[in-house]
């Protein structure tokens, strides 16, 4: 398929495009967009009209701090505070995109989302509270919709080795970006949540386990 991709960096999306059409050998169009600004959304619609949008992946997230704190504690909090918060306002993505999915009777819409929505991540509040919301929404979506013929699924991973999360080392619980990818869209019909690598059918966490994996994390990116 051809793509677009969007982020705040010219540069890094040139030097993607480029990558993924000598890759592939289709078309990339590249939209520069700060996702933490409000007043993108009419550029980005006005570079994707009468596009035929099939898939729509929203991806974008952003922590609060780069080390793990109470609310209080965080540096610039206003300004952190509304950026975490108008970065979920990436759903406005599916208002651009669900007009000609609905016209058409066919589309998919993943928004990604986090395994830390799943249990209270204090140090991380504001950031967990955030993908809560992504899961809602996108529930609902699902069951406006689903008879239109469009997929709209949650996907939800516990952890992804990225530059936001530190560069986390792989394990049974964090994959690489490749690795999750290819295995998340195993699960693109399961239901409208998925973790990305779990069958729904055989979706027990061991919380305790993720907890301690999640403390251990916490502590490691607090030691560098």
């Amino acid at each position: 398929m051809s793509v677009i991709i969007i982020s705040r960096s010219q540069e890094k999306l040139d030097r993607a495009a480029r990558k993924l059409e000598l890759t592939t050998g289709q078309e990339v169009k590249v939209i520069a967009a700060d996702f933490t600004k409000d007043d993108i959304y009419g550029h980005i619609q006005e570079n994707t009209k009468g596009l035929d949008i099939g898939i729509l992946v929203n991806n974008v997230g952003i922590l609060p701090s780069q080390i793990p704190c109470k609310l209080l504690e965080t540096s610039d909090l206003e300004e952190r505070f509304n950026n975490v918060l108008t970065s979920f306002l990436r759903i406005q993505m599916c208002r651009i995109v669900l007009p000609g999915m609905q016209q058409r009777g066919r589309g998919v819409i993943l928004n990604v989302s986090s395994g830390i929505a799943k249990i209270p991540c204090p140090i991380y509040t504001l950031y967990a509270a955030s993908k809560v919301f992504v899961e809602r929404f996108s529930q609902g979506l699902q069951a406006e919709y689903k008879s239109k013929g469009i997929i709209i699924q949650t996907v939800a991973p516990f952890g992804v080795s990225t530059p936001m999360t530190g560069h986390q080392k792989p394990d049974m619980v964090t994959f690489t970006p490749e690795e999750f990818a290819r295995s998340s869209l195993k699960y693109l019909k399961v239901g409208d949540q998925t973790y990305g690598s779990i069958v729904p059918d055989q979706r027990v966490i061991d919380l305790k386990a993720f907890q301690h994996h999640f403390r251990e994390y916490v502590k490691e990116r607090v030691r560098s």
